[in-house]
């Protein structure tokens, strides 16, 4: 698979109530093609929030945005754009960040939680200096992460609950 510039086009997910902020790095070439965050059928991120949230599973777009913001979760990712292979974050070259401050700024923030360890790294490296706020790693959804057990993913991400009732 070759490298692509990949240019992130989805707006970020977020209201005057949103109190934690979920990152990842880019959308995945599955994302990019349904046109929405996690949109691998795989990817457990849309499951493992409901289940945390006590409710359904969210099926659509429209879904996923209203129960988003019905429990005060934002959603964006890390970067703007970067070179990449396919969906493989150790293959991010040239990244360009988010200005985290787009939500930052109208929205009561209280944590921002990484959904795997590249996006955590990249938003050290490129936006904590103007955030000055801590990211908390979560381990990836992704499929690709299969060695993470569901139960470890709703154990690990259980810990939005604390700032999002």
């Amino acid at each position: 698979m070759e490298v692509e510039h990949v240019t992130h086009e989805f707006k970020p997910i977020y209201n005057k109530e949103s109190k934690v902020l979920m990152l990842g790095t880019m959308p995945s070439p599955k994302s990019r093609e349904v046109g929405f965050y996690y949109g691998h059928p795989r990817n457990r991120f849309w499951k493992v929030l409901s289940d945390v949230c006590g409710e359904e599973v969210p099926e659509t777009r429209k879904d996923k945005i209203t129960f988003a913001l019905r429990n005060h979760i934002a959603v964006w990712d890390v970067l703007a754009g970067c070179e990449i292979r396919g969906a493989d974050d150790s293959s991010i070259r040239n990244p360009k960040p988010n200005d985290m401050n787009l939500i930052l700024k109208e929205a009561p923030i209280q944590a921002i939680f990484a959904t795997g360890q590249k996006a955590a790294q990249l938003y050290r490296r490129y936006c904590y200096k103007d955030t000055g706020i801590e990211i908390i790693c979560l381990p990836s959804t992704s499929p690709a992460n299969c060695r993470v057990s569901y139960e470890e993913l709703y154990e690990a991400y259980s810990v939005i609950q604390e700032y999002i009732r």
